[in-house]
């Protein structure tokens, strides 16, 4: 049985972390970009992350299984107690409580440096990962109908908050 470990997100992780990004921009609406994000978007996830968690899930073989970050949610000192989590797993690893694991990882790591809010943007046709944050203690805080396109389909983007 494989072994999962978290471990920080690190900057040699760019290619596999970009590559399990990508498969979700162009399979389906977990990721917003409509064409695949080049390698400069990994340097600028993780500068959009200074000082906040940023984490990877990696098999017994090192492998990045996943991935995920807190970011702020807006950059004004008053909004500090508030993040935004970004997440995804390789395809083919889901359904293994991985996602769990990380979600509970970030969380952890989030309130040992002041988070008491983390926020989700979901796109209303990731139904899915709305489940997902229902499940973990997530509730819907808000939604913008009809605000995002992508492969010429219109969609919500639901806000999802967990006090923590």
């Amino acid at each position: 049985m494989t072994e999962y470990r978290i471990r920080p997100l690190l900057p040699s992780d760019g290619e596999p972390v970009l590559e399990i990004f990508n498969y979700y921009v162009e399979h389906g609406f977990a990721a917003y970009p409509e064409s695949k994000v080049p390698p400069v978007f990994f340097d600028r996830m993780m500068a959009a992350c200074t000082g906040y968690p940023r984490l990877a899930i990696t098999d017994d073989s090192g492998n990045v299984a996943g991935f995920g970050m807190l970011h702020a949610h807006n950059p004004m000192p008053s909004f500090s107690r508030t993040a935004e989590i970004t997440y995804f797993l390789r395809p083919g690893r889901t359904g293994r409580e991985l996602g769990s694991r990380l979600l509970e990882a970030l969380i952890s790591e989030g309130q040992k440096r002041g988070i008491a809010t983390v926020l989700a943007s979901i796109s209303s046709r990731n139904e899915g990962s709305i489940r997902f944050h229902a499940r973990h203690g997530f509730t819907e805080c808000g939604r913008f109908r009809d605000v995002g396109k992508k492969q010429g389909t219109l969609f919500d983007t639901v806000w999802m908050q967990k006090m923590i």
